[in-house]
């Protein structure tokens, strides 16, 4: 089987500080690491490779040079080759340029590396939110998907996914080619081993830029090609306010509950 896991390299932070006038994420002075949920998506195919030996992984990631520090990552845990593709032109993506230019890069590491059986991402990055990424490659490539993913397996000419859903977990059949997508399983990620830390280390990734994808339109990419247009970014300002009931009895401070309630017109 031939998986190709799709990452993008985040900034390590719980406090999102915001450019105020460029409405972007401020990343200077901020370690970054690989995608939570992408790492669950390498962590899923890492599973098959397990079970299958000959399975090939092979990571992608779109961004500036300092991302193939997190493809580095993802070889030394578990990938066996990876690409990074970068070019001022991709710069300012939203969701759909993103995808968009991922499906064209995809196409042309098929040609180097051969078809993939599946697609691989997680749901969403922690910087966006969107979830949208994933999903729009499918419909770019024209290849049915699978989001929520916990886990994968092989089966012949298709993928056993257990997935997350409001009752719990379903486990749904899809067919080769296709995408899933991927939340946090029961399990954490396995950590790299020293030798493949080491390879990795010394591993030359290869960068494709816009001059290698020949079928792409430019408008289509960065800016340009970027419906979304962000107004304003801010972090919510806490609140401090609120009323707190402290009652011995269960039934005195239900009344006293109802009785604001009631004074605030609520009830």
């Amino acid at each position: 089987m031939n998986i190709l896991v799709c990452v993008k390299q985040v900034p390590d932070t719980t406090e999102i500080k915001i450019d105020p006038v460029k409405n972007t994420l401020i990343r200077e002075g901020v370690p970054s690491i690989v995608n939570p949920f992408d790492g669950y998506a390498l962590e899923a195919a890492a599973r098959i490779k397990d079970k299958n030996p000959d399975t090939k992984i092979v990571a992608l990631s779109m961004g500036p040079e300092q991302a193939k520090a997190a493809l580095k990552e993802c070889l030394a845990i578990a990938a066996d080759k990876a690409y990074l593709v970068s070019d001022r032109a991709f710069g300012g993506s939203d969701t759909l340029a993103t995808s968009y230019i991922l499906s064209h890069t995809i196409q042309k590491v098929e040609e180097l590396e051969g078809n993939f059986d599946a697609i691989f991402c997680g749901k969403q990055a922690i910087d966006g939110d969107t979830a949208q990424v994933g999903p729009e490659i499918a419909e770019h490539l024209d290849l049915p998907q699978v989001t929520y993913g916990l886990e994968a397996e092989a089966d012949g000419g298709a993928l056993r996914v257990r997935k997350e859903v409001e009752e719990g977990v379903e486990v749904i059949a899809v067919r080769t080619p296709c995408v899933v997508t991927f939340t946090k399983p029961a399990w954490e990620p396995r950590y790299p081993t020293l030798k493949r830390k080491l390879a990795a280390g010394r591993a030359e990734i290869p960068t494709l830029t816009a001059a290698d994808l020949p079928a792409i339109d430019l408008a289509n990419a960065g800016l340009k090609g970027s419906p979304t247009k962000v107004k304003r970014t801010f972090v919510p300002q806490k609140k401090t306010g609120g009323v707190k009931i402290q009652e011995a009895d269960g039934g005195a401070a239900a009344k006293k509950l109802y009785e604001l309630l009631g004074a605030a017109g609520i009830v």
